[in-house]
This record gives C-alpha cells, structure tokens and sequence, in this order.
C-alpha cells in the first residue's frame, strides 16, 4: 500500500509519464487520462509496497485497456442477437401493451399492490411528475427527510415485489385501475393546491393529472370511472382562473366572478359528466356536483338542494373527511338559501336528531349557538387568504405588547421558574 506522503511527493512526475504511455497505447489523450486515474486509484487501493509507480501504473493502465476492448468486441459481436431477441419478445407481447402512454404505464408501476397509497402517491409525484423531494414534502405536508425516506423504501418495497422493471399488461392494468385512478385523483388535489398560473407547463399538476385521467380513459374505455374522473379535472382546471383574484387572494364562492371561467374547458367536463351521470360511482357524483357549480349562473341560482343529495350519496360511497366538510358546507349553503339558521349543519342528517340537547336550559344554551356556524360558513370565504407557496412565511404568535421586553437578552442564561415550598404542619 502506497503511502498518502510517498504519492504526493511522485506525483508530478509520474502522472505526466503514466498518461504518455496509456495514451500511445489506446491512441487516445481521453481514454490515456481515464486509465491512468483508475490505475492510481488501484494504487492507493493495493495492499502491498509498490517499488516503482510508473511502470506498476502502466502495466495496470495496459491490462484496463484490454479489458475494454475485449468487452467491446463481445458486445459488439452479441449486438445482432440480442436485437433478434428482442424483436421476437415485441413480437410475442400482448396486445395494447406497447400503445400504453409512457407516463400511464409508470403509475400502473407505481400502483402496485404490494405498496399502499402513500407510497404510490410519492412515487407518482416523483416518477410520473418529476416533483423535488421538497416540493413532495411541501404539498403532503412532511418533512423531507421523511419524503426522501419514504420514496426510498417505496421504490425498495416496489423492487421486492415485482423484481425486474415490467410494464403490467392489459388485465393486469384492469384489476389496478381503482388504485391509479386515486392516485390521479391525489396528483389533482395537490395541484389544487399549487400555484394559480403555474411557471411552466411541467410544473402545472393540473394539466399532469389531466393527461393521466385522459390516458387511463383512453386504455380503459369501457370504466365509467375513468372517464367520470376526465370530467371532474376538465371542470376543475375550467373553474381554475376565478379561484384568487389579480394579488394571490382566496376568493369567496360569492365574489368569483364567472366569466374568468374557460368556457371550452368547461363544455368539454360537462359534456362528459353526462356521459356518465348516474353510474353511482365517486367520480360520476363529484364530477355531477361541480357539473351543477359550473352550470348555475350565480352563486343563488345553484341547485343546492341536489348537490345536497348528491353528496349524501358520496357520504355513502366514500365516508371520508374531506367528504363530510363538504357535505356539511352544501347543507349550511342550503339552510342559508331557504331562510333558515343553519342549525345543525355539520351533523348527517340521520344524526342530527339524535344530537339534539335535551333540558329546556340545554336548548337555549344550543339555540343561542345555531347562528354562529351557519355565519361562519356563508362569511368564510370574505376573510383574505392568500394562496399557499412552498417555503412560505411562517404565521407569528401572537404576544403582548410587553411579551417582547420580558424576554432575556442574547447570552444572558435563563432563570429557572421559581418552584413552591410545601408548607409544613
């Protein structure tokens, strides 16, 4: 093993006459400097004393050399056959797996049973979108270390279970199509989330997650599901000019004004919300409440009574929370719209009876408190809120005009909290 000193002091020497030679050899100054560098890496590596550096490196720099020629004519000899081979394998393959889109096909990699949604979903972001693992971390509201760590045993988990890299063939796509279409489904909420205009079309998770939704319907005609979820990303990215106003600013339901709208967008969604209007499924019902949005002409003109329905039917096919705020929204929206205080708004309605406080002083304490969340849902939107942007401003505590003085100075130590004797008997 050559000693760190030892090479320093031969170095100017003998690096200038190692590259001579493996250059003269492979006739090449590119390919001469690359073998002299990995032939002095093998030298430092050694384990026994090297007499003469030189010659030890060129002889090594030769044998590399070889080494690569031999390689290359191998490959270039098994080049023919190895094309052979796979022509025949395009051949045999089953149909529709080669007019798969290129992204589609990675989400039905990404979607495999062996992971579960988290997984699929940092993997689509990553893979099919081309996300940073901080914008992922941003938008699932991670850190990032864990986002790195989770896409890291995603794609181990992924090599575990399906071994070499395969796109899955058409009954396969089929039976995974549920779990692609909610990861879809998640990539277009996350870019609701993103920016309004975003800077580059790469970057927009809106126009991704409609290209996915429109590849899966056009490899899946036949699901209602599929082509439901090209109607409700279409209505969304038409409705998307009139969400903020010209500063980033949230707007309220009641202030968008609807002529922003992309009318081409729009009578595309509609027209496929319904194609497939009463199929029951989740898409088909989200994609028929925000056809009802996009149809009404102003915010009273909407047909709350049937969008309320409609997600009382959503509520059944997929109880989750998100499901049950706007399903509690369009009943409050209903309440307000009929004259009513909204009282008992965020309850189901088969649980909205059972709730109901019993005592005549437990019904007035109650009764004084039902205007209060009708208020707050028909006055939440007038309150600004900006748009949110990744690495944004944190919000400051709140703190007392004096808050600030008590606090000790930089480099002075912290007194300890004065603990209370127990008295004594």
């Amino acid at each position: 093993m050559i000693d760190e000193g030892a090479l320093r002091e031969r170095w100017p020497t003998a690096w200038p006459s190692v590259v001579r030679q493996l250059a003269a050899h492979s006739g090449s100054v590119d390919a001469g400097e690359e073998l002299a560098a990995e032939a002095f890496a093998r030298a430092v590596a050694h384990p026994e004393p090297i007499d003469d550096l030189v010659a030890w490196c060129a002889t090594v720099g030769r044998r590399a050399h070889l080494d690569r020629v031999r390689r290359a004519a191998v490959r270039e000899r098994a080049a023919p056959e190895l094309a052979l081979r796979a022509e025949a394998a395009a051949e045999h393959a089953p149909p529709g797996a080669g007019g798969v889109d290129d992204r589609l096909a990675l989400l039905h990699v990404a979607c495999d049973p062996a992971l579960g949604l988290g997984s699929r979903l940092v993997l689509a972001l990553r893979l099919v979108c081309g996300l940073e693992t901080g914008r992922i971390a941003w938008h699932l509201g991670i850190d990032p270390r864990a986002a790195s760590a989770r896409l890291t045993r995603a794609k181990r988990q992924l090599a575990e279970a399906a071994g070499a890299f395969r796109v899955p063939d058409r009954d396969e796509r089929a039976s995974r199509l549920p779990a692609v279409l909610e990861c879809i489904a998640a990539v277009h909420a996350v870019g609701q989330r993103d920016a309004l205009q975003p800077g580059s079309p790469a970057d927009d998770l809106g126009r991704s997650a409609l290209t996915l939704a429109v590849a899966a319907s056009r490899d899946q005609p036949e699901d209602a599901e599929a082509r439901a979820l090209v109607a409700v990303v279409l209505l969304a990215l038409a409705r998307r000019p009139g969400r903020f106003d010209a500063e980033g600013v949230a707007l309220p339901l009641d202030e968008v004004d609807r002529r922003r709208w992309d009318r081409r967008l729009a009578l595309a969604g509609l027209e496929r919300a319904a194609e497939v209007a009463g199929t029951g499924g989740r898409f088909a019902l989200e994609a028929s409440i925000a056809a009802l949005h996009v149809m009404a002409r102003s915010p009273r003109a909407t047909d709350w009574r049937t969008i309320v329905a409609l997600h009382e039917q959503l509520l059944v096919v997929r109880p989750s929370a998100a499901a049950r705020v706007a399903a509690a929204v369009a009943r409050g929206r209903l309440a307000l719209e009929e004259g009513g205080d909204g009282a008992d708004v965020a309850a189901e309605p088969g649980r909205a009876r059972a709730r109901r406080p019993r005592g005549l002083a437990a019904r007035r304490r109650a009764g004084a408190r039902r205007p209060r969340l009708a208020a707050r849902l028909a006055r939440r939107g007038s309150r600004p809120l900006r748009a949110a942007r990744p690495g944004g401003s944190r919000r400051r505590s709140r703190r007392s005009p004096g808050a600030a003085s008590a606090r000790p100075e930089p480099g002075r130590p912290r007194r300890a909290p004065a603990t209370r004797r127990p008295a004594r008997w």
